[in-house]
């Protein structure tokens, strides 16, 4: 057994445990579905739809419903949090319709792009070891469990808080972060769709602000999902609001900048143009390239 596969084995424990604490938390407050909390319950559901769509998935030998299960899992979840609380208000609508248009429109852009692609290269290694693939696909259980907990914790908790202004103020910055995130997809996607522009880095639009500013938006959204949760968290709910946290870390310092900057300084590290745009253009936050000194 290689060393990579002895690591997941290990890996596997430890990110049940970690969602298992998540779940403990969460919980605390909220109301009980079928004689467990219900926080803890949509949890372990999530992480249950990944394993049954890994198991197809690990015989085919294929990551092509990756993305668009994560998109699935985070409306299911949000649904079955939804659906088995007795009471909702305003403030659970509202979280579960925000979410739902984010993992629709997220998870069916990544789902057309891997169709289009023919792979996700992340996965070429990784597809063919059962405990790395089976690992891959349990971390996708604690994303969306880390990303949803503020959200699930409003929704399933028993105390509620009439609309107000921490939810006007989520909103907009949800709107915000989920504009900016779609319009810097749509942009990426017009550019290497271009003849012109194969095989070069995008420079154009929301990219000359910021080089990864799909990411950034991304952030901003969660923030806002935290803030119109925040009213009604309490006790170990606080921990809850780790989501956004959760969200930038990943992000910035595990499996997205740091890949994408790896790969990038690859392909072009070696042009010019390439090195002035790294050196002008901020990695995450946007910045107007004209007001850059």
């Amino acid at each position: 057994m290689k060393a990579e596969e002895k690591r997941a084995i290990i890996a596997i424990p430890i990110v049940l445990v970690t969602a298992a604490g998540l779940a403990l938390a969460g919980s605390q407050g909220g109301r009980f579905a079928f004689g467990m909390p219900l926080f803890a319950l949509v949890i372990l559901l999530a992480f249950i739809i990944q394993w049954i769509v890994f198991i197809p998935s690990y015989l085919w030998k294929t990551e092509r419903y990756f993305d668009l299960t994560g998109g699935i899992t985070f409306i299911t979840v949000t649904i079955v949090a939804v659906g088995l609380s007795p009471v909702n208000d305003g403030r659970s609508w509202l979280l579960a319709g925000i979410i739902s248009i984010w993992a629709v429109r997220l998870s069916s852009f990544l789902f057309m792009r891997i169709r289009a692609e023919g792979e996700d290269r992340r996965f070429r290694d990784i597809k063919t070891s059962f405990p790395r693939f089976l690992l891959t696909w349990t971390l996708q259980g604690l994303w969306v469990s880390f990303s949803l907990a503020a959200a699930l914790a409003a929704i399933t908790t028993e105390a509620r808080v009439p609309l107000g202004g921490f939810a006007l103020v989520g909103f907009l910055v949800w709107l915000s972060g989920i504009g900016i995130e779609a319009a810097a997809d749509s942009q990426k996607s017009r550019f290497n769709a271009q003849e012109e522009n194969k095989g070069k880095f995008i420079n154009v639009g929301l990219w000359s602000w910021s080089r990864h500013p799909n990411y950034f938006g991304e952030i901003l959204l969660w923030i806002g999902v935290a803030i119109i949760a925040f009213p009604v968290l309490s006790g170990w709910q606080w921990l809850t609001l780790i989501s956004p946290v959760f969200i930038t870390l990943l992000l910035t310092r595990i499996s997205g900048i740091p890949m994408l900057e790896a790969r990038a300084d690859e392909k072009w590290g070696g042009q010019e143009d390439y090195q002035a745009y790294k050196a002008g253009t901020p990695v995450l936050i946007p910045w107007p390239p004209s007001k850059r000194k």
